[in-house]
């Protein structure tokens, strides 16, 4: 039988050598300080790394080292591509990155030739250096010729045209790097749309400017409301996180500490100089509700805390239902596609089918889908306006 770890989604890592793969998972799920990422040495081979610290969506990183060959028969490439949900693919800015966007034509082609619809993402990284003008015009010519690529591969199989690709500017020295990892899980949660639809109506009815979810340790946020994401607003809910687990860790009874430390009882106010304020709320151990609103909504606390009561409760029926539809996904992946499953011959496949062909769960997760779109109904309604 397969282990849990290997159960899990996996986001690829890709890229040439020093682009910056390692580094940035450090950051962004070590907790590690972006000038000490100086002294990594160099992936030599795939690390695989389990990131079981967000309660949402649990998946894997497999940071590939940049000289994998992925035409070379001895690389397993299409039972790695078939079991992977999203391809992110770093450029290094400051480099010359006509070799890189070679090696990004041939994973774009190896990719979806196995999976098309696996998610790819490309971060044109360490741009901290750059000025405004320059990382436009680099972010401009890697656009262009990865769309032409794109159109080119599309033409051969134009039934699945609807592919696209995302382009982020990245640095590990700014909330750059969480924002456009925040970008990539969004696109793997089934029921996004659902969550951002709850984060606006409780801002519409709570006198509150933004509101995010977020994964307290990597801080990466889930969902957000329908209003633009300002970068400034995104840093000062990430710094209001990362004061609130200092802190318990500071108060936190060391026989009754855990990580993070926070929990459904977990609140915080801040008010800042001008006259705006953060709330923050637990939802539960690993994710909270962050906030910016003006000072004087807090006169209505009460409001916005039954408020808050209401969304938690929602947002927390939608998280099981999350985790069975994913375990129903990845079900299918492997069991549907025999001829390419990465499972070896002497390990069970996950969640197998049943003499009936239909899955275990999958009458359970379709009758939970319509409790729960009855429910969303009831759960908005009793929200007061």
């Amino acid at each position: 039988m397969l282990s849990q770890v290997d159960e899990k989604p996996k986001i690829l890592l890709m890229g040439l050598r020093r682009s910056g793969k390692s580094s940035i998972q450090r950051v962004v799920f070590h907790k590690m300080a972006p000038n000490e990422t100086l002294f990594l040495e160099s992936t030599h081979k795939i690390e695989k790394n389990d990131v079981s610290e967000c309660s949402f969506i649990k998946f894997q990183i497999w940071d590939f080292p940049g000289h994998i060959d992925f035409c070379d028969e001895t690389f397993q490439s299409e039972a790695i591509f078939l079991a992977s949900c999203a391809i992110i693919f770093i450029i290094d800015a400051q480099d010359d990155y006509h070799e890189a966007l070679t090696r990004l034509h041939a994973t774009l082609e190896s990719a979806f030739r196995f999976n098309m619809s696996i998610k790819f993402e490309v971060f044109i990284h360490k741009v901290d250096c750059l000025s405004d003008d320059q990382k436009m015009d680099i972010q401009r010519d890697i656009t262009q010729h990865v769309t032409s690529v794109l159109e080119d591969l599309l033409c051969e199989q134009p039934s699945n045209s609807g592919i696209s690709i995302g382009f982020h500017l990245t640095t590990i020295y700014d909330h750059s790097i969480f924002e456009a990892f925040s970008k990539v899980v969004q696109k793997l949660i089934p029921y996004l749309e659902a969550f951002e639809h709850l984060l606006n109506i409780f801002i519409t009815n709570s006198m509150v400017d933004k509101a995010f979810l977020f994964d307290v340790t990597s801080k990466i946020y889930l969902a957000t409301d329908s209003n633009a994401v300002d970068m400034q607003t995104y840093e000062l809910c990430c710094d209001m996180i990362d004061v609130v687990v200092d802190v318990a860790a500071i108060y936190t009874p060391q026989s009754n500490f855990v990580d993070p430390p926070v929990s459904e009882q977990t609140g915080a106010t801040i008010i800042l100089n001008n006259d705006r304020a953060l709330y923050l709320r637990g939802i539960n151990q690993y994710m909270a509700l962050a906030c910016l609103m003006y000072e004087e909504s807090l006169e209505k606390m009460g409001l916005i805390e039954f408020n808050f009561c209401v969304i938690k409760k929602a947002l927390q029926q939608m998280l099981q239902l999350n985790q069975q539809h994913a375990k129903r996904e990845l079900a299918a992946m492997l069991v549907h596609q025999p001829s390419s499953n990465p499972i070896p011959e002497d390990e069970e496949p996950v969640n197998e089918l049943d003499s009936s062909g239909k899955d275990d769960d999958e009458q359970e997760v379709s009758d939970a889908e319509s409790e729960y779109k009855n429910r969303a109904v009831r759960e908005e309604s009793s929200i007061i306006l």
